[in-house]
């Protein structure tokens, strides 16, 4: 390996606190003073950083080595970190009219990288197909109670949600084959457009009510076409990720959905606005994804995540287990590749929109 086995040479790497207390340290973690634990933390950091320093820099014309030295140096950096909670529930639509672009999947492994970051996450699978519920391993087969009854019956997501087996601190309300005929019965429905939002603001209200743990992120997959469904997606969400695959159709129809947004954000959901977008299915051998990822940067430099996800066998077998890449292969590329996108999305500032066309961070440089 490129680091020896007293570095991480272990499958299981020691806590940081349990090395702490083999120098010398016998105060639990639960009863461990903030200002130990503050110095614990910048300790672990320094070690981290350090480990990763030791990892040996590798010709970026040999892709696959390099790949190796960065999966090295995330898994260092990635093991048993704690991502930090926002301030109050960032609800994130999961978007991109474009078929195939790998919504679902980074849908789903988001929200695992965050919930083993240590945060409570939603996954709202809006799409028929029901991809999402099946990556996560909840049952959604006809007549289990699902997203439909949310939006067409108006039943309380407190009914419908069940959690994933596989991840603590990760929920999901499931999408039924039902959910297919819910285009055309919204139609004659009051309040059609804000039926999802109205429910999913319900239900975090009802978990402070309750006393229950606040939900941190809220993530919604959502089909890639433009109708009542994708709408309702779109009027529930603060914020906008959009996946973009690195080939050459990736920016076709991108005009549009972005046309789309600013439409919903004019009529129906003022604060909606695009926050991220991250690019997957990236093979750093070629020069098209190159050129694909230079141009999404050049055009959304701000808006664009660091991380890119690489093609990966584990991600596509994955949902064939009833599971997320984080759980079926942890330490794949791909696992390593989302959860590395996952801190990335709780580390970025989210700009607060003052108007429909301009941010408090724009206006400072203006």
């Amino acid at each position: 390996m490129i680091y020896g086995s007293d570095d991480l040479g272990s499958s299981e790497p020691r806590d940081p606190l349990q090395e702490a207390q083999s120098r010398g340290s016998d105060v639990p973690r639960e009863t461990a003073s903030p200002l130990k634990l503050q110095v614990l933390a910048e300790a672990d950091e320094e070690r981290r950083a350090a480990l990763i320093d030791s990892v040996p820099a590798m010709d970026d014309t040999t892709p696959l080595a390099a790949q190796l030295a960065v999966d090295a140096k995330r898994r260092i950096s990635l093991h048993g970190r704690k991502f930090p909670r926002p301030d109050k529930t960032r609800i994130v639509t999961i978007a991109n009219q474009k078929g195939g672009v790998g919504k679902t999947t980074t849908t789903v492994n988001l929200a695992a990288g965050l919930a083993q970051g240590g945060l409570n996450v939603l996954v709202i699978d809006n799409d028929p197909q029901g991809n999402a519920s099946t990556a996560l391993g909840v049952e959604h087969r006809a007549g289990t109670p699902s997203v439909y009854e949310v939006l067409i019956e108006g039943a309380p997501i407190a009914e419908v949600v069940q959690k994933c087996p596989d991840i603590a601190s990760l929920w999901c309300v499931p999408a039924t084959i039902d959910l297919s005929g819910a285009e055309i019965e919204l139609v004659s429905l009051v309040s059609r457009e804000t039926r999802l939002r109205q429910a999913v603001d319900d239900y975090l209200q009802w978990r402070i009510d309750e006393g229950l743990e606040r939900i941190d992120y809220v993530l919604v997959d959502c089909p890639p076409s433009l109708g009542l469904l994708t709408v309702n997606a779109f009027v529930v969400g603060r914020e906008v990720l959009i996946p973009i695959q690195c080939e050459y159709y990736a920016l076709e129809g991108l005009t549009q959905l972005l046309r789309t947004i600013d439409m919903i954000r004019q009529h129906l959901n003022k604060d909606l606005h695009v926050s991220s977008i991250l690019l997957t299915m990236y093979d750093g051998r070629t020069n098209l994804a190159h050129q694909v990822a230079d141009e999404v940067r050049a055009h959304f430099g701000d808006q664009t995540l660091k991380t890119t996800v690489p093609r990966s066998v584990r991600v596509s077998e994955a949902p064939s287990h009833g599971q997320t890449v984080l759980t079926y292969d942890p330490t794949s590329t791909g696992a390593l590749a989302y959860l590395e996108a996952a801190r990335e999305l709780t580390e970025r500032a989210e700009p607060r929109r003052v108007n429909d066309n301009t941010t408090e961070e724009e206006l400072g440089h203006e």
